[in-house]
């Protein structure tokens, strides 16, 4: 039994939600961004992030995951350029979270310096989404399960099990910048907490690009 072309509804949206709530850089990045420069840019990176997303799942549907697998060497291209640019994301916070724990007197808002990787949350967000290669492979692994091969017309259920993806992360991203924004008032009044956090949060990101430089297509 299916709900067109989708099996097992309810199996899904509870792996997409866990799949969702594990920590990775577009979450890490959003919230970064809501604790720096507050709601409003946040969501232009949140912004950044679905459209990654729209473009992955609409790569996985015309067979990226295949030419991956078919053209070893395109994903190893992807791969190291994904893995360079968030180790670089991750020692920009560094970076930053250092020269706050260097100078934490707070500068009047004319006079405060706005971290390089905080200035373009939509651009930088879309990036971190994009160079991703095991995301295609992960969506389309996980995709097809819950497709029913039988269904006369596959591009239904895909667009409903991507509907449901975007939503749960979209709920998942307005989390995390409103409690990005209620946190911003206490790293002003604690910079050295907020040194520490950044700086906890940028060596997750270096992490995560020596991660995506170890993976493998299998």
């Amino acid at each position: 039994m299916s709900f067109y072309g989708v099996t097992d509804l309810w199996t899904y949206v509870v792996g997409a939600v866990g799949i969702i709530l594990l920590p990775g850089p577009n979450s890490l990045f959003i919230l970064s961004v809501a604790t720096v420069r507050g709601v409003r840019p946040a969501y232009r990176g949140a912004l950044g992030v679905f459209l990654g997303d729209i473009v992955l799942l609409a790569l996985v549907g015309l067979g990226a995951a295949g030419l991956m697998r078919s053209y070893p060497e395109l994903f190893m291209v992807v791969k190291y350029a994904g893995a360079v640019y968030l180790a670089w994301v991750g020692i920009q916070l560094v970076r930053s979270a250092l020269a706050t724990a260097r100078d934490p007197v707070d500068k009047p808002e004319g006079e405060a310096q706005l971290p390089a990787h905080l200035a373009h949350p939509f651009r930088r967000a879309l990036l971190i989404s994009l160079l991703n290669p095991k995301a295609i492979l992960f969506l389309l692994s996980f995709f097809l399960q819950f497709i029913d091969p039988a269904y006369p017309e596959p591009w239904v259920p895909f667009l409903i099990l991507s509907a449901i993806v975007m939503a749960c992360s979209a709920v998942y991203l307005s989390c995390l910048i409103f409690a990005g924004a209620r946190l911003a008032a206490v790293f002003r009044r604690r910079p050295g907490l907020s040194a520490g956090l950044s700086s906890a949060v940028g060596a997750l990101f270096v992490w995560f690009g020596v991660k995506l430089a170890g993976a493998s297509l299998a």
